[in-house]
């Protein structure tokens, strides 16, 4: 059973084998019809500890492994830029 796949940007790795990540899109609002730019956060387990800051990652779905954490990573798709 394979849960639902997102893709986005880590925007923080400061705590241990987790990493928060930023999902992004765009949605029409219904009385205005503007389109507006969305974002989720999302805490992701990541084992190896192998993403960094600014990389674009893809996530799962998983079972809840603590309070806020029921996403693990699956890959790293693109480095973030070096500072």
């Amino acid at each position: 059973m394979a849960g639902r796949t997102l893709q986005g940007t880590v925007t923080s790795n400061s705590m241990n084998k987790t990493v928060v990540v930023t999902v992004g899109r765009r949605t029409k609002h219904p009385k205005y019809g503007k389109y507006i730019n969305l974002s989720s956060k999302y805490h992701v387990h990541d084992e190896k500890e192998v993403s960094k800051l600014g990389d674009v990652v893809t996530i799962q779905e998983c079972k809840p492994i603590s309070k806020t954490k029921s996403w693990k990573l699956i890959e790293v798709i693109r480095q973030g830029e070096k500072t």
